[in-house]
């Protein structure tokens, strides 16, 4: 094995194990509290905090430790306005007959449609970016492995991260989505994965009850 710099591990605060289960249980239950939102308001939600989350997000593990992401922040009204218009105009050719008449009906009981005036009122929109190529330093210019894999991990801490700060998230996922390069200014060999929208829940804001049902343990797991 070649010789590379290193640190030794140093390990985690010892804890009992009941100690360990009802931090995991506690974790646990706040997840399942997690919903998607699709009515937002526009009240503020302070930059810092998004940043954390951001941060957070990029503690995932990815391979080679390229952590192949970008994350493009957006806030302002006219970028905003433009992502609504072109997600909008994808998502009516969907429900016009894009869309198989199976994947309709799995979303018919979510009650989604064209509509997504949530792109303009949300004060944050998170577009998040898989890196074909990169590397940790700026200059670099190498090939990155398990990409896919790399930021959907790093979605999904972004994602937790948001929610313990009690904001509410919808991830939303046009498609095609490569006019989000040109909105945000990221280079073609990044491709796009999904927006996630971040902001408070509309007073009137409502959850289908269909997105309650969770496959419990038995159903999402199995033990050899």
């Amino acid at each position: 094995m070649l010789d590379h710099p290193a640190i030794p591990w140093a390990g985690l605060p010892p804890l009992a194990d009941a100690d360990r289960l009802a931090r995991v249980e506690a974790l646990r239950d706040q997840l399942r509290t997690r919903r998607t939102c699709r009515a937002f308001s526009a009240a503020p939600v302070p930059r810092a905090i998004i940043e954390s989350a951001i941060e957070s997000a990029g503690t995932a593990p990815s391979g080679a430790n390229h952590q192949p992401w970008h994350f493009a922040v957006i806030s302002t009204p006219a970028l905003k306005a433009q992502i609504r218009a072109a997600a909008e105009e994808e998502e009516r050719a969907f429900y016009a007959g894009k869309a198989s008449a199976e994947w309709l009906e799995a979303l018919g009981p979510l009650g989604t449609d064209a509509d997504k005036a949530y792109l303009e009122i949300a004060p944050w929109l998170i577009v998040v970016f898989a890196q074909r190529r990169g590397g940790i330093d700026p200059s670099d210019d190498r090939q990155n492995y398990y990409v896919n894999e790399s930021v959907g991990i790093a979605t999904g801490l972004l994602l937790a991260a948001l929610h313990a700060a009690q904001i509410a998230t919808l991830t939303h996922t046009p498609n095609p989505m490569r006019f989000l390069n040109r909105v945000c200014a990221r280079p073609a060999t990044e491709k796009p994965v999904m927006i996630v929208v971040a902001g408070h829940a509309a007073p009137d804001a409502t959850v289908p009850l269909h997105a309650l049902r969770k496959k419990p343990l038995a159903q999402i797991s199995s033990w050899l």
